[in-house]
């Protein structure tokens, strides 16, 4: 079962006090840890997670001293000098800002992108914002809405980061043009004729926008890009089930 992200803090305090207790000598703030045992490196293990999830988050800083005095005046029993109400309602607005304020920092650095990305040779801007080039155009028929169709693709941030191939799985990609797939790529397939293949810069309002999977490799708010090949329009004898 998956432990929510309060739980996981509260694990690792423990399991760093323990540690300490047992006389690793290690600390948060003294540069590599000695991982000795298992211990160490479950402890070790569930830091870098919750790093990275506060990181993901919008947190890049907190400060260390007192994080460490929070910790341990909780696991001592000593008075605390915030609630545990109002330290949840501090935690829940500190977060919610940061995540405004990462969708804000998306969406302008990713509106600037995709206008600098428009003046680049060959890159072709729809109506509707989607970008576009060329590399291979097909002779088959262009798709429409109804159609089933195959394809192959690569996902990648625009810095070059992948989250998704189908090449990597050895197997297209099946879908209905106007199926459950973002709008970018339902206007995508019906500008590509069948044995084309193009490379597609979706604004994040043809993508997923805000509804992200948190710590996911997609942020919200962020243009995606997708080059794709369609290969073929299937038939409709073998697609009456999609």
């Amino acid at each position: 079962m998956k432990l929510k992200f309060f739980q996981l803090a509260m694990v690792v305090a423990i399991l760093s006090f323990t540690a300490c207790n047992k006389g690793t000598g290690q600390t948060a703030m003294s540069g590599n840890a000695d991982l000795n045992n298992e211990l160490d490196s479950v402890s070790y293990s569930l830091g870098v997670d919750i790093g990275k999830s506060l990181k993901s988050s919008g947190v890049d800083n907190i400060n260390m001293d007192v994080f460490i005095t929070g910790l341990s005046q909780a696991l001592k029993g000593d008075s605390v000098q915030i609630n545990q109400q109002d330290a949840q309602m501090l935690i829940r607005g500190y977060f919610q800002k940061a995540r405004m304020a990462t969708m804000q920092k998306n969406l302008e650095e990713g509106r600037k992108w995709l206008a600098e990305n428009a003046k680049k040779e060959g890159v072709v801007t729809t109506e509707s914002g989607l970008q576009y080039k060329v590399i291979k155009k097909g002779e088959g028929p262009l798709p429409t809405d109804t159609d089933v169709v195959k394809v192959h693709y690569k996902g990648t941030l625009v810095d070059g980061t992948k989250f998704d191939s189908s090449y990597d799985r050895g197997q297209a990609f099946e879908t209905k043009v106007s199926g459950r797939i973002i709008k970018g790529w339902t206007e995508a397939l019906k500008l590509m004729p069948v044995g084309s293949k193009y490379i597609f810069y979706i604004p994040t309002e043809l993508a997923y926008g805000q509804n992200v999977r948190p710590g996911g490799p997609i942020e919200p708010n962020v243009p995606l890009i997708f080059e794709m090949e369609l290969l073929e329009i299937v038939p409709p004898a073998d697609n009456t089930n999609k």
